[in-house]
């Protein structure tokens, strides 16, 4: 399953996305860099859970409302949607 989420993320590296992993946790942001093992997304908007953004290590250093790339295993991914679909 992970190879079909790994095409999937390389489809829409550079591209705004919500990312939903097996522990419930929903991650938006723009993907910057795919491996086989992870995908590294650097997440968008200020309110995400105590951390000032949704990825750990936030601290504005993109801008206002972005915080540092971290990645996420693909094993654990179970859903990638485009991010056009959120904010419509």
């Amino acid at each position: 399953m992970s190879q079909n989420y790994y095409n999937l993320c390389c489809q829409y590296n550079g591209q705004v996305v919500r990312i939903s992993d097996r522990f419930g946790r929903q991650h938006v942001g723009r993907i910057t860099n795919v491996t086989r093992q992870r995908v590294f997304i650097q997440p968008l908007g200020g309110g995400g859970r105590g951390r000032g953004g949704f990825g750990m290590g936030y601290y504005g250093g993109y801008g206002p409302g972005y915080g540092y790339p971290y990645g996420i295993g693909l094993a654990f991914v179970t859903g990638v949607v485009l991010g056009g679909l959120l904010f419509w």
